[in-house]
Protein backbone atom coordinates (compact mmCIF):
# COMPACT_ATOMS: atom_id res chain seq x y z
CA UNK A 1 0.00 0.00 0.00
CA UNK A 2 1.36 3.21 -0.71
CA UNK A 3 1.64 6.04 1.80
CA UNK A 4 -0.54 8.89 2.06
CA UNK A 5 0.77 12.49 1.15
CA UNK A 6 1.44 13.72 4.15
CA UNK A 7 2.95 17.48 4.61
CA UNK A 8 5.07 18.39 6.96
CA UNK A 9 4.66 21.09 9.86
CA UNK A 10 6.99 23.60 10.22
CA UNK A 11 4.95 25.99 12.20
CA UNK A 12 1.62 25.87 14.41
CA UNK A 13 -1.05 28.35 16.53
CA UNK A 14 -3.05 26.80 19.04
CA UNK A 15 -6.42 27.92 20.69
CA UNK A 16 -6.67 27.44 23.93
CA UNK A 17 -9.68 27.58 26.20
CA UNK A 18 -10.73 28.11 30.13
CA UNK A 19 -13.95 26.02 30.92
CA UNK A 20 -16.35 26.58 34.05
CA UNK A 21 -19.40 23.91 34.67
CA UNK A 22 -21.35 24.45 37.32
CA UNK A 23 -24.42 22.21 38.26
CA UNK A 24 -26.62 23.33 41.12
CA UNK A 25 -30.14 21.44 42.24
CA UNK A 26 -32.33 20.19 44.16
CA UNK A 27 -34.55 17.55 45.07
CA UNK A 28 -32.45 14.77 42.93
CA UNK A 29 -31.96 11.71 44.62
CA UNK A 30 -28.63 10.10 44.27
CA UNK A 31 -26.96 13.82 43.37
CA UNK A 32 -24.85 16.33 44.77
CA UNK A 33 -26.71 19.46 45.15
CA UNK A 34 -23.91 21.42 43.65
CA UNK A 35 -21.16 20.34 41.06
CA UNK A 36 -18.13 22.36 39.42
CA UNK A 37 -15.58 20.83 37.38
CA UNK A 38 -13.13 23.33 35.04
CA UNK A 39 -10.84 22.54 31.94
CA UNK A 40 -8.00 23.85 30.54
CA UNK A 41 -7.65 23.05 26.99
CA UNK A 42 -10.25 20.11 27.28
CA UNK A 43 -8.08 18.50 30.17
CA UNK A 44 -10.09 18.39 33.43
CA UNK A 45 -8.03 20.48 35.96
CA UNK A 46 -10.64 20.11 39.44
CA UNK A 47 -13.83 18.84 40.40
CA UNK A 48 -15.81 20.09 43.23
CA UNK A 49 -18.84 18.31 44.83
CA UNK A 50 -21.66 19.40 47.94
CA UNK A 51 -20.68 16.02 48.93
CA UNK A 52 -17.10 16.33 49.31
CA UNK A 53 -17.32 19.87 49.93
CA UNK A 54 -13.44 20.28 48.68
CA UNK A 55 -11.86 21.05 45.40
CA UNK A 56 -9.96 18.30 43.70
CA UNK A 57 -6.91 19.52 41.72
CA UNK A 58 -6.68 16.65 38.54
CA UNK A 59 -3.56 17.75 37.49
CA UNK A 60 -0.08 18.68 39.68
CA UNK A 61 -0.22 21.95 38.43
CA UNK A 62 -3.15 22.88 39.69
CA UNK A 63 -1.99 22.43 43.41
CA UNK A 64 0.99 24.87 42.30
CA UNK A 65 -1.84 27.21 41.13
CA UNK A 66 -4.13 26.97 44.08
CA UNK A 67 -1.01 27.59 46.44
CA UNK A 68 -0.39 30.56 44.96
CA UNK A 69 -4.04 31.91 46.02
CA UNK A 70 -5.28 29.19 48.63
CA UNK A 71 -8.95 30.95 48.78
CA UNK A 72 -9.80 30.64 45.26
CA UNK A 73 -11.92 27.78 45.21
CA UNK A 74 -13.56 28.76 48.05
CA UNK A 75 -14.21 32.23 47.17
CA UNK A 76 -15.54 31.37 43.79
CA UNK A 77 -17.75 28.72 45.14
CA UNK A 78 -19.38 30.01 47.33
CA UNK A 79 -20.59 33.31 45.53
CA UNK A 80 -21.67 30.69 43.03
CA UNK A 81 -23.74 28.90 45.91
CA UNK A 82 -25.43 32.12 46.48
CA UNK A 83 -26.15 33.05 43.74
CA UNK A 84 -28.27 29.33 42.98
CA UNK A 85 -30.39 29.47 45.98
CA UNK A 86 -34.13 28.95 45.78
CA UNK A 87 -33.91 27.07 42.92
CA UNK A 88 -36.65 24.28 43.73
CA UNK A 89 -36.78 20.90 42.65
CA UNK A 90 -34.68 21.77 39.30
CA UNK A 91 -31.62 21.96 37.80
CA UNK A 92 -29.70 25.04 37.13
CA UNK A 93 -26.56 24.95 34.96
CA UNK A 94 -24.11 27.63 34.55
CA UNK A 95 -21.18 27.24 31.80
CA UNK A 96 -18.92 30.75 31.29
CA UNK A 97 -15.30 30.65 29.82
CA UNK A 98 -12.97 32.06 27.51
CA UNK A 99 -10.84 30.98 24.45
CA UNK A 100 -7.16 32.89 23.63
CA UNK A 101 -5.22 32.45 20.09
CA UNK A 102 -1.76 32.37 21.02
CA UNK A 103 -0.90 33.78 17.35
CA UNK A 104 -3.45 36.72 16.49
CA UNK A 105 -4.20 37.41 20.07
CA UNK A 106 -7.70 37.08 19.33
CA UNK A 107 -9.71 36.78 22.72
CA UNK A 108 -13.73 35.53 22.82
CA UNK A 109 -15.70 34.48 26.29
CA UNK A 110 -19.15 33.46 26.80
CA UNK A 111 -21.42 33.36 30.00
CA UNK A 112 -24.81 31.06 29.70
CA UNK A 113 -27.28 29.50 32.09
CA UNK A 114 -29.31 26.45 31.29
CA UNK A 115 -32.51 25.72 33.34
CA UNK A 116 -34.12 22.57 33.41
CA UNK A 117 -31.93 21.44 30.56
CA UNK A 118 -33.12 24.12 28.25
CA UNK A 119 -31.28 27.68 27.63
CA UNK A 120 -32.13 30.29 29.62
CA UNK A 121 -30.17 33.24 29.29
CA UNK A 122 -26.49 34.46 27.75
CA UNK A 123 -24.09 37.19 27.83
CA UNK A 124 -23.34 38.74 24.67
CA UNK A 125 -20.00 40.27 24.17
CA UNK A 126 -20.60 42.30 21.13
CA UNK A 127 -23.75 44.12 22.37
CA UNK A 128 -22.05 44.05 25.73
CA UNK A 129 -26.01 42.90 27.25
CA UNK A 130 -27.81 39.27 28.26
CA UNK A 131 -29.57 37.82 25.84
CA UNK A 132 -32.81 36.00 26.56
CA UNK A 133 -33.89 33.61 24.21
CA UNK A 134 -37.58 32.83 26.16
CA UNK A 135 -40.27 34.69 27.44
CA UNK A 136 -39.43 33.39 30.74
CA UNK A 137 -36.34 34.75 31.09
CA UNK A 138 -37.11 38.54 30.17
CA UNK A 139 -37.28 39.68 33.83
CA UNK A 140 -33.87 38.66 34.27
CA UNK A 141 -32.42 40.25 31.68
CA UNK A 142 -33.82 43.27 32.36
CA UNK A 143 -32.65 43.15 36.11
CA UNK A 144 -29.33 42.05 35.08
CA UNK A 145 -29.22 44.74 32.12
CA UNK A 146 -29.80 47.38 34.40
CA UNK A 147 -27.38 46.43 37.17
CA UNK A 148 -23.92 48.17 34.96
CA UNK A 149 -21.75 47.19 37.67
CA UNK A 150 -22.69 43.67 36.73
CA UNK A 151 -22.62 44.15 32.78
CA UNK A 152 -18.84 45.55 33.08
CA UNK A 153 -17.65 43.07 35.84
CA UNK A 154 -19.11 40.49 33.83
CA UNK A 155 -17.57 41.85 30.52
CA UNK A 156 -13.72 42.33 32.50
CA UNK A 157 -13.96 39.00 33.39
CA UNK A 158 -14.66 37.26 30.49
CA UNK A 159 -12.19 39.49 27.98
CA UNK A 160 -9.44 39.88 30.91
CA UNK A 161 -9.68 38.09 34.30
CA UNK A 162 -10.26 35.10 32.54
CA UNK A 163 -7.41 35.32 29.77
CA UNK A 164 -5.02 36.11 32.35
CA UNK A 165 -5.71 33.13 34.15
CA UNK A 166 -5.63 30.91 31.10
CA UNK A 167 -2.56 32.35 30.40
CA UNK A 168 -1.35 31.52 33.69
CA UNK A 169 -2.47 27.90 34.21
CA UNK A 170 -0.97 27.30 30.55
CA UNK A 171 2.56 28.46 32.00
CA UNK A 172 1.85 26.21 34.78
CA UNK A 173 1.28 23.05 33.03
CA UNK A 174 3.32 24.08 29.86
CA UNK A 175 4.83 20.42 29.59
CA UNK A 176 1.30 18.62 28.60
CA UNK A 177 -1.41 21.43 27.85
CA UNK A 178 -0.04 23.47 24.72
CA UNK A 179 0.13 19.92 22.75
CA UNK A 180 -0.81 19.58 19.45
CA UNK A 181 -1.08 15.52 17.84
CA UNK A 182 -1.45 15.02 14.55
CA UNK A 183 -3.81 11.89 13.37
CA UNK A 184 -3.08 8.73 11.35
CA UNK A 185 -5.26 9.07 8.07
CA UNK A 186 -6.60 5.83 6.47
CA UNK A 187 -8.98 4.93 3.84
CA UNK A 188 -11.45 1.91 4.79
CA UNK A 189 -14.02 0.63 2.38
CA UNK A 190 -16.27 -2.69 3.67
CA UNK A 191 -16.84 -4.11 -0.15
CA UNK A 192 -16.17 -2.83 -3.69
CA UNK A 193 -19.89 -1.13 -3.32
CA UNK A 194 -19.68 0.15 0.08
CA UNK A 195 -18.38 4.16 0.52
CA UNK A 196 -14.92 4.63 1.06
CA UNK A 197 -14.29 6.08 4.74
CA UNK A 198 -11.60 8.47 5.47
CA UNK A 199 -10.58 7.89 9.47
CA UNK A 200 -8.45 10.04 11.08
CA UNK A 201 -7.85 8.99 14.73
CA UNK A 202 -5.27 10.28 17.71
CA UNK A 203 -5.46 13.71 17.05
CA UNK A 204 -5.46 16.69 19.70
CA UNK A 205 -7.01 18.81 19.96
CA UNK A 206 -10.46 18.33 18.82
CA UNK A 207 -10.95 21.66 16.92
CA UNK A 208 -10.02 19.83 13.44
CA UNK A 209 -12.06 19.14 9.68
CA UNK A 210 -11.76 16.11 7.94
CA UNK A 211 -13.35 16.51 4.25
CA UNK A 212 -13.78 14.90 0.61
CA UNK A 213 -12.28 16.89 -2.28
CA UNK A 214 -13.00 16.78 -6.23
CA UNK A 215 -10.40 18.81 -8.17
CA UNK A 216 -9.27 20.62 -5.16
CA UNK A 217 -12.84 22.02 -4.51
CA UNK A 218 -14.88 20.39 -1.12
CA UNK A 219 -17.59 17.72 -1.80
CA UNK A 220 -20.72 18.31 -0.19
CA UNK A 221 -22.97 15.78 -2.32
CA UNK A 222 -22.91 11.74 -1.45
CA UNK A 223 -20.55 12.99 1.76
CA UNK A 224 -21.81 11.81 5.21
CA UNK A 225 -20.00 13.34 8.02
CA UNK A 226 -19.32 10.88 11.64
CA UNK A 227 -19.27 12.95 14.50
CA UNK A 228 -16.19 13.87 16.28
CA UNK A 229 -15.51 10.99 19.08
CA UNK A 230 -13.13 10.29 22.22
CA UNK A 231 -10.18 7.59 22.36
CA UNK A 232 -9.28 6.26 25.20
CA UNK A 233 -6.33 8.04 25.38
CA UNK A 234 -7.79 11.68 25.30
CA UNK A 235 -7.13 12.22 21.64
CA UNK A 236 -9.55 12.22 19.39
CA UNK A 237 -11.36 10.58 15.96
CA UNK A 238 -13.47 10.81 13.35
CA UNK A 239 -14.40 9.78 9.92
CA UNK A 240 -16.70 11.44 6.70
CA UNK A 241 -17.53 8.61 3.97
CA UNK A 242 -17.59 8.79 0.26
CA UNK A 243 -20.51 7.22 -1.69
CA UNK A 244 -18.33 6.40 -4.96
CA UNK A 245 -21.82 4.59 -6.58
CA UNK A 246 -21.83 7.57 -9.64
CA UNK A 247 -18.18 7.48 -10.03
CA UNK A 248 -16.25 6.10 -12.28
CA UNK A 249 -12.82 4.27 -11.71
CA UNK A 250 -10.91 6.86 -14.28
CA UNK A 251 -11.97 10.08 -12.13
CA UNK A 252 -10.80 8.41 -9.06
CA UNK A 253 -7.68 10.03 -9.21
CA UNK A 254 -9.71 13.70 -9.01
CA UNK A 255 -10.49 12.61 -5.25
CA UNK A 256 -8.63 13.22 -2.33
CA UNK A 257 -9.61 13.31 1.23
CA UNK A 258 -7.71 16.10 3.71
CA UNK A 259 -7.32 16.65 7.45
CA UNK A 260 -6.93 19.86 8.87
CA UNK A 261 -6.05 20.64 12.57
CA UNK A 262 -6.69 24.37 14.01
CA UNK A 263 -3.57 26.21 14.29
CA UNK A 264 -1.85 23.99 11.99
CA UNK A 265 -0.78 25.50 8.72
CA UNK A 266 -0.60 22.22 6.60
CA UNK A 267 -2.89 19.14 5.81
CA UNK A 268 -2.61 15.76 6.25
CA UNK A 269 -3.60 14.83 2.43
CA UNK A 270 -4.25 11.23 1.19
CA UNK A 271 -5.15 10.17 -2.79
CA UNK A 272 -8.05 8.35 -3.59
CA UNK A 273 -6.51 5.03 -4.39
CA UNK A 274 -7.45 1.41 -4.73
CA UNK A 275 -3.84 1.05 -3.19
CA UNK A 276 -4.36 3.21 -0.57
CA UNK A 277 -8.02 1.46 0.90
CA UNK A 278 -7.79 -0.92 3.63
CA UNK A 279 -10.22 -3.63 3.58
CA UNK A 280 -11.01 -7.33 5.22
CA UNK A 281 -13.62 -8.14 2.12
CA UNK A 282 -12.12 -11.26 0.52
CA UNK A 283 -14.02 -12.29 -2.94
CA UNK A 284 -16.25 -15.35 -2.27
CA UNK A 285 -15.87 -18.39 -4.26
CA UNK A 286 -18.21 -19.70 -6.55
CA UNK A 287 -21.60 -21.17 -5.12
CA UNK A 288 -21.82 -23.74 -8.30
CA UNK A 289 -18.05 -25.29 -7.13
CA UNK A 290 -19.31 -24.75 -3.82
CA UNK A 291 -22.93 -26.72 -3.79
CA UNK A 292 -21.17 -29.73 -6.10
CA UNK A 293 -18.25 -30.06 -3.74
CA UNK A 294 -20.62 -30.65 -0.72
CA UNK A 295 -22.99 -33.12 -3.18
CA UNK A 296 -19.59 -35.10 -3.79
CA UNK A 297 -18.79 -35.07 -0.30
CA UNK A 298 -22.21 -36.22 0.48
CA UNK A 299 -22.18 -39.47 -1.80
CA UNK A 300 -18.67 -40.32 -0.71
CA UNK A 301 -20.39 -40.29 2.44
CA UNK A 302 -23.04 -42.00 2.43
CA UNK A 303 -21.21 -44.79 0.16
CA UNK A 304 -18.77 -44.99 3.34
CA UNK A 305 -21.53 -45.66 5.23
CA UNK A 306 -23.66 -48.36 4.27
CA UNK A 307 -20.34 -50.07 3.74
CA UNK A 308 -19.28 -49.87 6.99
CA UNK A 309 -22.77 -51.30 8.00
CA UNK A 310 -22.33 -54.44 5.70
CA UNK A 311 -19.07 -55.24 7.20
CA UNK A 312 -20.86 -54.80 11.04
CA UNK A 313 -24.04 -56.94 10.48
CA UNK A 314 -22.30 -59.87 8.51
CA UNK A 315 -18.70 -60.23 9.83
CA UNK A 316 -18.55 -63.83 9.68
CA UNK A 317 -20.50 -64.62 6.44
CA UNK A 318 -18.77 -67.22 4.29
CA UNK A 319 -18.74 -66.34 0.72
CA UNK A 320 -18.86 -68.76 -1.52
CA UNK A 321 -18.25 -69.15 -5.17
CA UNK A 322 -19.82 -71.44 -7.34
CA UNK A 323 -18.35 -72.22 -10.93
CA UNK A 324 -20.97 -73.67 -13.40
CA UNK A 325 -19.28 -76.24 -16.45
CA UNK A 326 -21.00 -77.10 -19.06
CA UNK A 327 -23.07 -80.42 -19.13
CA UNK A 328 -21.52 -83.30 -20.67
CA UNK A 329 -23.97 -85.39 -22.38
CA UNK A 330 -23.25 -89.07 -21.86
CA UNK A 331 -25.12 -91.79 -23.76
CA UNK A 332 -26.73 -90.33 -26.41
CA UNK A 333 -26.01 -93.51 -28.67
CA UNK A 334 -26.54 -95.76 -26.27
Amino acid sequence: MKNPEILFINCFAVKHSLKYFYTASSGVPNFPEFVSVGLVDEVQMFHYDSNTRRAEPKQDWMIRATADDPQYWERDIEYLKQRFEGTGVHILQWVYGCDWDDETDDVDGYAQYGFDGEDFIAFDLKTVAWIAPKQQAFRTKHKWDRDKAWIYKTNQYLTQICIEWLKKYLDYGRSSLPRTDLPSVSLLQKTPSSPVSCHATGFYPDSATLIWRKDGEELHEDVDHGEILLNHDGSFQMSVDLNLSSVTPEDWRRYDCVFQLSGVKNDIVIKLDKSNIRTNWEKPVDTIIIIATVFVLGLILIVAVFAAVGFVAYPNTKVVVYTVISPVVVGANQ
